[in-house]
């Protein structure tokens, strides 16, 4: 995800912030423009975004690190006015906005919500907050690709819809399963205790688990029936993926019961992925929002790695390119790989497990830029 900074007063703040913590201006996120814009109510009640300060432009380490990445263009948005989204009026787990002329009292990554949890539990709320805050993210990474997002009030056949559910609100006979059916993603609120999803981590022997990955994952099942399955290209996907008429039921209990290939590493993004070649486009999917959203960090950050080798030759990564739009893979990949070996080596540096611990075959690759070419295909014709 880019960086983002205070217009009032240049402050750096993070995607999630509702004021600066500098100067108190109220934030929001403005999706329109894809800027977290800083706001000033007006004598109705409706927010403007302010234009950006003079300290913007000011000298100093701040500025430096902003100007490697400077803020969207406003033009577009000023004057205009907006409302806070009913989720962040009432509850307090979201912080964008909605457009006045917007007959909707939901922001755009709050509208396709279809159950949320019971928020008279307590600690529901707080966690509730916990994955709309990672729900916000994914829908940041597929506004930036140029991918439909629509919820099923607006398109009741391929809409996109989510229900949040916990198992104390579920009957005794039907337990709670993070998943995805025509286009409803059920996550299982449990999810967001971060001590159960690491227990549930460690009993699937997974390197990986976190709320941002689940959405990313599971949206991967949305995409496939909308790009790949009504997109004309079953042919090309059972190439590289498989054949997803194998039944998937008795997939999942072959895995489950017997485990990953032997030689799944070097075939597979992860052992799930081999369970199913549905499993397998979305594990790989995740991995791409991952991989674009994390240059994209890095390049705002302006982060270059040189990482000499004993016979000579330098591995290097200096994404100095938009993620989100470039045309080809190549860059990608290859800023990749060595980005996270060295962010990787340094959180070893500090006891802790790697960022990525991922080891990616080059037929994981292959379906990466698979990935990549179709939605960059699906942004443009959009």
């Amino acid at each position: 995800m880019r960086t983002f900074a205070c217009q009032a007063c240049g402050q750096a703040v993070y995607f999630e912030n509702w004021c600066c913590n500098q100067c108190g201006a109220t934030l929001g996120f403005v999706p329109d423009a894809l800027l977290l814009a800083a706001l000033e109510e007006d004598a109705d009640g409706f927010w403007t975004p302010l234009p950006a300060s003079s300290a913007l432009k000011r000298p100093g380490l701040l500025a430096r690190f902003l100007s490697r990445r400077p803020e969207p263009p406003t033009t577009a948005i000023e004057g205009r006015r907006y409302r806070k989204c009913g989720n962040y009026k009432q509850h307090n787990v979201c912080n964008w906005m909605v457009p006045t002329e917007s007959g909707a009292d939901l922001c755009l990554a709050c509208r396709p919500n279809r159950t949320i949890p019971n928020l008279g539990r307590p600690g529901n709320p707080q966690k509730w907050y916990r994955v709309e805050r990672g729900k916000r993210r994914l829908f940041y990474g597929l506004l930036r690709l140029g991918l439909p997002v629509r919820s099923r009030e607006e398109d009741p056949e391929h809409g996109l819809a989510f229900d949040f559910l916990a198992a104390q609100d579920a009957p005794p006979d039907q337990p709670v399963l993070t998943g995805h059916a025509d286009g409803l993603i059920t996550l299982n609120l449990a999810e967001a205790d971060s001590v159960k999803r690491e227990r549930i981590r460690v009993d699937l022997d997974e390197t990986y688990r976190t709320l941002v990955g689940h959405f990313r994952h599971e949206i991967g099942h949305y995409y496939w029936d909308l790009l790949i399955r009504d997109g004309g290209r079953l042919a090309d996907f059972r190439a590289l993926f498989g054949d997803e008429r194998e039944d998937y039921g008795e997939a999942l209990e072959a895995h489950y019961r017997d485990g990953p290939p032997t030689d799944w590493q070097d075939r597979y993004i992860t052992t799930y992925a081999s369970s199913h070649p549905w499993e397998n486009w979305a594990e790989t999917w995740a991995h791409y929002l991952h991989i674009v959203d994390t240059l994209e960090t890095a390049a705002h950050f302006g982060l270059e790695v040189e990482w000499r080798l004993p016979d000579g030759s330098c591995r290097s990564a200096d994404p100095e390119f938009d993620p989100y739009t470039i045309a080809d893979f190549a860059p990608i990949i290859e800023n990749w790989l060595p980005l996270t070996f060295a962010v990787n080596s340094l959180n070893r540096s500090m006891g802790q497990q790697d960022l990525y611990p991922f080891v990616l075959p080059q037929a994981a690759i292959d379906r990466l830029a698979y990935i990549h070419r179709v939605v960059r295909e699906a942004a443009a014709r959009a």
